[in-house]
């Protein structure tokens, strides 16, 4: 019992710290305040996304009106049950979709932070990338960040469309610990664009 409960307590709490997560990036949709500290250039990667989980909010919506009005006829002890179901998903759809749009990828003076939805945040020195080229990748899977022998990906609906090559021995921190990579994998709306703005970042003269 001692031994699941090991187990089993880490991972509730990491969902738990997560929904958190996803409603104060809700609140901050709402405020309409980005997380983007002041001096930091802001690179989207939403637009992939968004229309799937527009897509998804708009027919859970429609389930949890479709479910009320049956279970309010027939079966009326379980409407509330299925009502706060219902609202907790299509609130929690909503806090997964401000995670996207509030928490952009960064450009500092000094590092790229790579993010994903409400927690990833990688921080990429630009003085350790060494090449940076635009390319497709489709690797599939649900996980948002994927360590694929020597490639860290930080993935949008399975897929990078960024590769950072970076200088040998440098050690990222991630939510799966420290890892040394010789590329890292993302994707952003404009990459030929946020490509020419990493080159010129990372080819501008220290300060």
């Amino acid at each position: 019992m001692r031994q699941l409960l090991r187990r089993v307590l880490p991972v509730a709490r990491d969902l738990l710290v997560t929904e958190l997560a996803l409603y104060a990036q809700l609140l901050r949709w709402i405020a309409r305040r980005p997380d983007v500290p002041a001096g930091a250039t802001p690179i989207p990667y939403a637009r992939m996304a968004t229309p799937v989980v527009w897509l998804f909010i708009f027919g859970s919506t429609v389930e949890v009106v479709a479910f009320d009005l049956i279970l309010s006829r027939w079966l009326t002890f379980l409407r509330l049950p299925f009502l706060v179901l219902g609202i907790w998903g299509v609130v929690w759809m909503l806090g997964l979709m401000a995670s996207y749009r509030m928490r952009p990828h960064l450009v500092t003076e000094d590092d790229l932070h790579v993010r994903n939805m409400a927690r990833t945040d990688v921080v990429v020195p630009l003085a350790a990338i060494t090449r940076v080229q635009v390319t497709d990748t489709d690797v599939g899977g649900i996980r948002s960040v994927r360590i694929i022998d020597d490639r860290l990906l930080v993935l949008v609906s399975g897929r990078t469309n960024l590769q950072l090559t970076l200088a040998e021995g440098t050690t990222l921190a991630t939510a799966h610990g420290p890892t040394t990579p010789a590329t890292v994998g993302l994707w952003v709306d404009e990459p030929r664009e946020v490509a020419e703005l990493l080159r010129r970042r990372r080819s501008a003269p220290a300060r």
